[in-house]
């Protein structure tokens, strides 16, 4: 019986490079973005390759459109076996500037959306009786906090809180919780970064991306596929015995 995956996030960059990984490896896939069009746009990719999928528009600040899409992707494609908490937005400033509106949606996507999507998969993951996976979306940045990032850290950093307690609570129902902390991976996201970051700098976009360049060690920025591998394995019956983790997929930027 094929099993359900359902990314958030996946309309396109990282997400869409897990729906297509996730995809090839079994799974149904649940698209679900805010962005309808690219939603259904990575939804026909999947479709043409002769992969099983459906697009969901879904705003993971919202609680109960998360809860709901759970019960519509478990409807329409089978029993829920991965939820990926993928979805989150960025914003470059000091801290000083930054303004209350733009604060409050970071952490409404990045930090409440991640709690909801994890609620309402052990939810779900509780009703059906099987265990389940469960991997979300934390970062470099909450590793080590990014200056002109100072929201965006806070909300990965508090990913990754969210994920070891959950881990710890969900074991005894052998729901595992685990993390990937992407360094640079050049998606539509992170070109906005670059853009912004080297507004504030006085630099140009080329000086800014080479500067990053220079801290990683294998030499060259990730991709959304190098990011999917990881959520794959989490996500496989290789990583059964791990729970509340988190993997840097940075080409060696930091170490711990």
């Amino acid at each position: 019986m094929t099993k359900l995956a359902i990314v958030t996030g996946a309309g396109q960059g990282i997400g869409e490079g897990i729906a297509h990984r996730l995809a090839k490896d079994g799974f149904a896939i649940a698209v679900a973005d805010i962005n309808g069009e690219t939603a259904d746009k990575v939804t026909s990719d999947l479709n043409q390759a002769g992969y099983k999928a459906k697009s969901y528009h879904l705003d993971v600040a919202d609680r109960q459109s998360v809860f709901d899409l759970v019960d519509k992707a478990v409807s329409d494609l089978g029993e829920l076996a991965v939820y990926v908490n993928n979805a989150g937005v960025a914003f470059i400033d000091e801290i000083v500037n930054s303004a209350e509106k733009d604060i409050r949606r970071l952490l409404d996507v990045n930090l409440l959306g991640t709690y909801w999507g994890t609620q309402a998969a052990a939810e779900q993951f509780k009703k059906q009786g099987n265990g389940g996976r469960i991997v979300n979306a934390a970062s470099l940045a909450g590793v080590e906090a990014s200056a002109l990032q100072s929201a965006y850290s806070i909300s990965k950093f508090g990913v990754r809180g969210i994920t070891q307690a959950a881990s710890k609570e969900l074991a005894k129902d052998q729901i595992t919780v685990n993390a990937y902390d992407p360094g640079i991976v050049r998606t539509p996201l992170r070109d906005g970064i670059d853009k912004r970051t080297a507004e504030i700098k006085g630099i140009s976009v080329k000086e800014q991306q080479k500067s990053c360049l220079s801290e990683i060690s294998l030499g060259r920025e990730a991709t959304p596929e190098d990011v999917a591998k990881v959520v794959s394995w989490f996500a496989s019956p290789d990583a059964a015995y791990i729970t509340g983790q988190s993997i840097l997929v940075d080409g060696g930027m930091r170490y711990q």
